[in-house]
């Protein structure tokens, strides 16, 4: 027997192995969702949200396959320790963050809901920020009036002087009301995109 008789079923052998290899890894990576790269905050404090503010926050990450990082800001005051237990504020944002999930899940947006904790609203917001250090943009609410559903004045102008990355601030729609968290949507065209 010669060596050539005996490397061609090595040969063989091994370029299977490989083909196999390749084959298989080419399935795992069909199978398994691209991760998504970008993050998009979208601070937000109470229990109302902006229907503007949250249409364009799904339309961002929508369009570049991004994720939302929903950031529920509580304040703490001064003489409580900041990492004291917030149970009735949690369980507010939570109902919040359930209504902000099940509107991204039909357009199929990933969510990564976070709770951020401050002496007042910058303070939770640099927190939120600290947390989240890759994000791309920040989209914030303007205040409607006398409503809580978005940031005052000052606040969005801290925001501008010391953000990384891109602010987008919506102006509130005076024509519109906004939402409550579990309320039904009024953007028919978020209902008619399919879901990624």
């Amino acid at each position: 027997m010669s060596t050539w008789d005996l490397l061609i079923p090595l040969l063989a052998l091994i370029i299977g192995v490989g083909v196999t290899t390749i084959v298989m890894r080419r399935r795992r990576d069909d199978a398994e969702p691209t991760a998504a790269r970008e993050k998009i905050l979208f601070p937000f404090v109470g229990t109302e949200l902006s229907e503007r503010a949250l249409q364009a926050t799904l339309r961002l990450a929508w369009a570049e396959g991004a994720v939302i990082v929903p950031g529920y800001l509580t304040t703490v005051p001064q003489a409580l320790p900041l990492d004291i237990p917030v149970g009735r504020s949690c369980d507010e944002a939570f109902s919040v963050f359930e209504a902000i999930e099940q509107r991204a899940a039909r357009v199929g947006v990933q969510v990564d809901g976070r709770i951020a904790r401050g002496r007042n609203v910058r303070h939770a917001l640099r927190q939120l920020m600290a947390d989240v250090p890759i994000a791309t943009r920040i989209v914030v609410a303007a205040a409607n009036g006398d409503r809580h559903d978005g940031f005052g004045v000052e606040d969005i102008a801290w925001l501008l002087r010391n953000a990384h990355g891109e602010v987008l601030v919506v102006r509130p729609d005076p024509e519109r009301d906004e939402v409550r968290a579990g309320s039904p949507e009024h953007d028919p065209l978020l209902r008619a995109r399919p879901a990624a």
